[in-house]
């Protein structure tokens, strides 16, 4: 007898994280698994910020933490705001929680109502929509395809507008698709979003060290939305500190607020190692960020020339983070042996199996036209990886 909420039963189970398990499940039996299909730097966390952590358990940070994080931290995240992205911040309009993931949801669960309507660019990360539906709103899908880079438009997000929006979330650097926002193209959206005072931004910034075209563009800048904009971000990519669990939230107090209230009642502050972990990793010298963000950019490069020798796929250049999402439907009623390849799950399915190489399904993301890659693996891997692909496609008729 199912006795669960409607809630969690409505709640659809994360694709990124069931492929990676299938992947690894295969690796258990003895076979030869690349796993693409994980959002996880392959660095290790630099050696000065795992120090901090020693010293923090020496010191005995072992004791609950304040909600909304340590205010050494905080004081940390406002001076890398007002240095890196010129923005101002005071400690009391940032918080901390376990991980950007928890913040966004955070977030939505803190500003909407059941049947308020949330924008999302679509492709998008996969958690957004599923987070809209805990919070019992509805997502509006703006469809921005390969052949706009990915990128809504202010025509676009203006049309998506009704009296029922409430938010919009915008990820820049994409995760999936590597589409950076330049400064003129979030300028036109903030000109949108100026007419209509009641939508929340909420501005994705975890991919924001990993760019390939200059320094990183926020769309808090812009004073006509400042005033509503959460940003967004964390240590895990930027610091390969996936499992450190840091994230961060700065926003107008009211938000931050409501956030630290809902936090309380349910994970309370993050771990306190951690926490002195990502301080130094935030005020430290970032020669270590810039040396990752130089190794991604090669392996961008190297995959790109890679995806240009296979007919099947057809890719856009990412700007940012550490992912492919080629266009893959032209192999879509081809066929090898009994297996037909229906849809972007046919394909990761197919892939998985036969070149065992492990993928993510493009529909996970809302584009089912495409197939998302993850390049954070060795050189070495990815040419394996795009070797096995090649001919694997090339079998399909």
């Amino acid at each position: 007898m199912n006795q669960l909420s409607d809630r969690l039963n409505n709640l659809s189970p994360s694709a990124t994280l069931a492929m990676s398990q299938k992947s690894n499940e295969l690796k258990a039996q003895g076979v030869d698994v690349i796993n693409l299909s994980v959002g996880e730097p392959d660095f290790f966390t630099p050696d000065h910020i795992k120090e901090a952590a020693k010293q923090a358990t020496d010191q005995n940070f072992s004791f609950y933490s304040p909600v909304p994080g340590f205010a050494s931290l905080r004081k940390a995240i406002s001076e890398k705001l007002k240095k890196e992205n010129n923005l101002d911040y005071p400690i009391e309009q940032i918080t901390c929680a376990n991980g950007a993931k928890q913040v966004v949801c955070n977030v939505i669960l803190s500003i909407i109502n059941p049947g308020d309507e949330v924008i999302i660019p679509a492709p998008y990360w996969v958690s957004y929509e599923e987070m809209v539906i805990l919070a019992e709103g509805k997502s509006v899908i703006v469809k921005a395809g390969i052949e706009q880079n990915f990128k809504m438009t202010p025509a676009q997000l203006e049309a998506a507008i009704t009296p029922k929006t409430k938010a919009l979330i915008l990820c820049s650097p994409s995760n999936p698709t590597g589409s950076v926002y330049s400064k003129e193209e979030l300028k036109g959206l903030a000109e949108v979003l100026a007419k209509y005072p009641r939508i929340i931004i909420l501005s994705d910034e975890i991919y924001e060290h990993i760019s390939y075209v200059g320094s990183h563009e926020s769309i808090a800048q812009f004073s006509e939305v400042s005033d509503r904009v959460a940003i967004i971000n964390g240590v895990s990519k930027a610091y390969a500190m996936t499992g450190w669990r840091i994230g961060f939230l700065a926003g107008p107090l009211w938000l931050v607020k409501a956030c630290n209230k809902l936090q309380g009642q349910y994970t309370s502050g993050p771990c306190s190692v951690s926490q002195k972990a990502a301080e130094v990793a935030f005020s430290a010298d970032q020669t270590c960020v810039e040396e990752m963000r130089v190794a991604f950019e090669r392996r961008r490069n190297l995959v790109l020339k890679e995806i240009e020798t296979i007919p099947e796929l057809e890719c856009n250049v990412p700007e940012g983070a550490f992912y492919v999402f080629p266009k893959c439907s032209s192999v879509y009623g081809k066929s090898c042996g009994e297996t037909t390849i229906k849809g972007s799950m046919d394909l990761a399915v197919y892939l998985l199996s036969e070149a065992h190489v492990a993928c993510v399904s493009g529909d996970a993301f809302g584009d089912d036209e495409c197939i998302r890659m993850s390049y954070a693996a060795s050189d070495e891997q990815l040419v394996e990886a795009f070797a096995r692909i090649r001919k694997a496609l090339a079998n399909l008729a």
